[in-house]
């Protein structure tokens, strides 16, 4: 057998050393597990139109436990939820999202997998209050196992179905697919592209409260990229080209202002971190400068020295230095005189 003594020199005395008992050498060290994530209780409400309430849901979530409720209005069947989406990529290892139902949440087995695993990769977990599945319990995870199956199944019985009618009917000679589009129909094609366009619009317009104030303040004075290095510090997931995109269609629309799509005026590389912390301040005039500061850090820019740590001085250094550039910076009532 071996001997456990506490380490010793100011370690934690949960830290124990393997001493042998005949030679009193050092075998190992045991370290303490890791403590386990913390668990908050996260709900999420959702009623389909203007007219519903949350309430009730309100009430059984707060009597559940959670910390805080998400509260969102939008169909089920649709997967354009700005709230839900935020919400996913917030949470954090250990949290557990909480709905009332299962239906508040998801409409289809498929959409419901595709959250959970979601919630899975980041060491999160799901629960519902009135259906037997909370991932966290050896029972939650069987029933959502059974559930996968069930969806499994149905999506291969479909498939099997579709392929035996596709048979059947090129064996009666008929010719598959759209008459419309095989004989470049002007009406036919007319109503797919606006199916199409409608299908990107919709979920553009319902995220557009989360990115399009930020444009509206940063642009046409700052470069694309500054935008989105911005748009992506707050936990947002653009690309320049997408950007672009996204604002070229609510343009088009008349849903957004043409001088957004204006080339941003030249600055030289040296001026690219002044512009940056500018976009940031004008993104939000509320911050302070450690609020800006922690943003940079965030966003992983460095100082003009190469360091990784921003303090207040720095910020202030660079919005001062935009002021004399000419750039429209706000001053917030934090930041000093």
């Amino acid at each position: 057998m071996v001997n456990l003594e506490p380490v010793g020199g100011g370690v934690s005395s949960e830290h124990f050393l393997l001493v042998s008992p005949r030679t009193g050498s050092r075998l190992a060290t045991l370290m303490p597990p890791s403590p386990a994530p913390k668990r908050r209780l996260i709900g999420y409400a959702r009623v389909s139109t203007e007219d519903q309430m949350t309430d009730a849901q309100l009430l059984e979530l707060k009597a559940a436990g959670c910390v805080m409720i998400h509260r969102e209005q939008g169909s089920g069947a649709s997967r354009a939820r700005p709230v839900l989406a935020q919400l996913l990529k917030e949470i954090q290892a250990g949290d557990v999202l909480v709905v009332v139902r299962l239906d508040r949440l998801a409409r289809s087995v498929s959409h419901l997998l595709e959250v959970i695993e979601g919630l899975e990769k980041k060491r999160a977990h799901f629960k519902s209050l009135q259906d037997p599945i909370d991932t966290s319990t050896p029972q939650g995870v069987f029933s959502l196992q059974v559930l996968g199956a069930v969806a499994q199944l149905e999506r291969s019985l479909i498939s099997e179905r579709t392929k035996a009618g596709l048979r059947a009917a090129k064996a009666r000679g008929k010719v598959l697919g759209n008459p419309g589009v095989r004989e470049h129909r002007p009406e036919t094609i007319r109503r797919l592209t606006i199916a199409r366009e409608k299908r990107y619009l919709d979920p553009l317009i319902a995220s557009a409260d989360r990115w399009m104030p930020t444009v509206k303040r940063m642009r046409p004075g700052h470069p694309w990229a500054d935008v989105v290095q911005v748009l992506n510090g707050w936990g947002q997931d653009w690309t320049e080209e997408r950007l672009r995109r996204a604002v070229r269609k609510l343009v088009s629309q008349r849903m957004a202002d043409p001088e957004l799509l204006q080339k941003s005026p030249p600055r030289s590389s040296d001026d690219r971190l002044m512009t940056l912390v500018a976009g940031i301040a004008m993104a939000d005039p509320d911050l302070s400068l450690r609020d800006i500061a922690t943003q940079l850090e965030r966003m992983r820019e460095r100082t003009t020295r190469g360091g990784t740590k921003w303090n207040a001085s720095s910020v202030k250094q660079q919005l001062d230095r935009a002021r004399r550039a000419g750039l429209t910076v706000p001053t917030s009532p934090k930041d000093p005189a």
